[in-house]
């Protein structure tokens, strides 16, 4: 636990909404940070949208800011310069994190920033305020080693990696984990957002290759219409289509399902492979940005090619035994991934910045 400061609480800001419903991947990271952040070291104001979560309506020393339809980012200001946080974590790509920039900037806000890096960075994804965040940030990080890599590789910036951890009340192995490997037919699960770089029509390829096993797609987006279409034209009777899950809905899901297949190649460390790995499902998922949820060949795979998804697919579905050994696996793997922990080690982070 971080050392007592003998003086006020830390103050932090963060533009990230806590809505107990918002399921945005960095929202639910924020979340748990602050959930587990010593009230009596640490003062957080931050935004919400509908119903926050009740684990931060019951944190002391929180304060929330209500989004409105008009005028969000200009009332947040004025809460930022009222507050005059020590640190501004987690910046975004809107309005409140271009103002906050420039502020700092012309000297007249002398808040930290603590940026935490969560995509590959390239020539497309090192734009705009992502770029200011990573080299006017106070003190950044990445959630994986490639990404910490990719920061370096592209800035020059030493990025220290925290990992996203791994919300235990949702995501956790079945009581019957030993029986995953028997089930008839296998379900293969996917669960992501619908986008050009998920490719989820491949999930739906490889449903037509596997008319025994079922298909079971969580999440909505652009290219939904396009792969129900697909999935229709295939003939695949065996494709669901779940919508929208929230998180209790998805570790339901996965512990009710046998492969977890993740085709998407443009990613930072996606949390859903670690909620997939506490589930204990094995996965089969790129390597381009060596994902580290993933032990490859001991709990799942991490391919190279498209050819080598396909061939790892057949080797889960045909191999029962496989699957239950890689499931055991993926439950060991993933309690390193423990929240408690992780926060612990953002609470130090704050604390490092602030006496610098």
């Amino acid at each position: 636990m971080p050392s007592q400061r003998t003086t006020c609480p830390i103050t932090i800001f963060t533009p990230s909404f806590f809505d107990e419903a918002n399921t945005n991947a960095q929202n639910l990271t924020v979340k748990e940070i602050v959930a587990r952040l010593p009230e009596q070291l640490f003062r957080v104001i931050g935004l919400h949208d509908s119903a926050p979560d009740p684990r931060i309506t019951a944190r002391k020393n929180t304060t929330l800011l209500a989004s409105h339809k008009h005028g969000n980012a200009l009332r947040w200001l004025g809460s930022v310069l009222r507050f005059q946080p020590d640190i501004y974590f987690y910046p975004r790509h809107g309005p409140l994190d271009k103002a906050v920039f420039s502020l700092r900037r012309a000297r007249l806000l002398k808040s930290a920033v603590v940026t935490h890096v969560v995509m590959v960075m390239n020539s497309a994804t090192a734009t705009g305020l992502t770029t200011r965040s990573i080299r006017e940030g106070s003190a950044v990080f990445a959630n994986s080693s490639y990404v910490a890599q990719t920061v370096y590789d592209q800035f020059g910036v030493k990025a220290n990696v925290i990992f996203n951890g791994i919300d235990g009340r949702f995501f956790y192995p079945a009581a019957d984990l030993g029986q995953q490997g028997a089930r008839q037919p296998p379900a293969v699960l996917y669960a992501g957002s619908f986008q050009k770089r998920k490719r989820v029509d491949l999930v739906i390829q490889q449903a037509a290759r596997w008319p025994n096993a079922r298909f079971r797609l969580a999440g909505g987006g652009e290219t939904q219409p396009a792969c129900r279409e697909l999935s229709e034209q295939l003939g695949c009777r065996n494709v669901s289509f779940l919508g929208h899950l929230t998180p209790s809905q998805l570790g339901d899901e996965m512990r009710q399902s046998d492969v977890f297949l993740f085709p998407s190649i443009l990613e930072g460390h996606p949390q859903v492979l670690g909620q997939a790995a506490a589930c204990g499902l094995p996965a089969i998922a790129m390597n381009v940005y060596r994902p580290e949820y993933v032990l490859h060949a001991e709990s799942g795979f991490l391919v190279e090619s498209d050819a080598e998804l396909a061939d790892s697919l057949s080797m889960l579905l045909g191999n029962p035994d496989l699957r239950r050994s890689m499931s055991a696996a993926a439950v060991r793997h993933s309690r390193q991934f423990d929240w408690d922990h992780i926060a612990q080690q953002w609470a130090e982070v704050f604390q490092t910045v602030v006496r610098r």
